[in-house]
């Protein structure tokens, strides 16, 4: 998909939302050229993904160790299996650590802070 100045070009044809992103991150310095994220399908790091993937994505405080999170992993694609039949390999999980400041349960406050 290319982008061009001028008027609004229509067409029905759907963009490679994936290899759009990866351009724009790759242009503005996000990203270097060698290192790809992830698309919904396809191969990535040896593992075929299809149209069965299961995205997992996990807000957590940050001090876990890598063992405690493999572990994590592997229990979250068994009971999708288990309960979903989702297979083990379409279980995509992403983790976001943050911090005490990061969170605000309520009333606009960051009751972390304070505790």
């Amino acid at each position: 998909m290319g982008l061009t100045a001028g008027p609004a070009q229509h067409s029905t044809a759907q963009p490679d939302r994936g290899s759009t992103t990866e351009r724009a991150r790759q242009s503005t310095g996000g990203t270097p050229g060698h290192e790809r994220s992830p698309g919904p399908h396809g191969d990535h790091l040896g593992i075929r993904r299809d149209e069965g993937i299961v995205h997992v994505a996990i807000a957590l405080r940050a001090g876990r160790s890598d063992g405690r999170k493999r572990a994590l992993y592997a229990r979250i694609a068994a009971l999708a299996h288990a309960y979903a039949g989702a297979e083990p390999r379409n279980v995509f999980v992403t983790l976001t650590e943050n911090g005490p400041a990061d969170w605000s349960p309520g009333h606009g406050e960051a009751q972390y802070l304070d505790s």
